[in-house]
């Protein structure tokens, strides 16, 4: 067996949550957007290189990443498999929002 390929980009799933977030709070649209797109043109091959772009990106267990949108206003918080370029976004919502979810390391 070879190695897992190597992506091009990642790709984003889903944009639903994004949107959702847009539609609810408006003044996140513009960032949200750029994230989804900035997301898609990268190659992250690891937690190092979201780091270099996104240096207030919390890395945690469970191949999770929280970015900070807005200024930390919104949170979003997405699961990565590396190997196959894949994004997957977990919740995207208010910081108020974000401090109610238990253990982010399981959604």
């Amino acid at each position: 067996m070879g190695a897992a390929p190597v992506q091009a980009y990642m790709r984003v799933i889903s944009r639903r949550p994004l949107n959702e977030l847009a539609e609810r709070c408006p003044e996140a649209k513009v960032e949200l957007d750029a994230w989804f797109h900035e997301a898609q043109a990268a190659r992250w091959a690891n937690p190092a290189h979201i780091k270099e772009k996104y240096g207030s990106a919390s890395i945690l267990k469970g191949s999770r990443v929280v970015f900070n949108i807005c200024g930390n206003k919104y949170r979003l918080v997405v699961k990565i498999n590396y190997a196959y370029g894949m994004v997957y976004v977990r919740f995207a919502g208010t910081h108020r929002e974000y401090d109610r979810v238990k253990n982010v390391e399981e959604i």
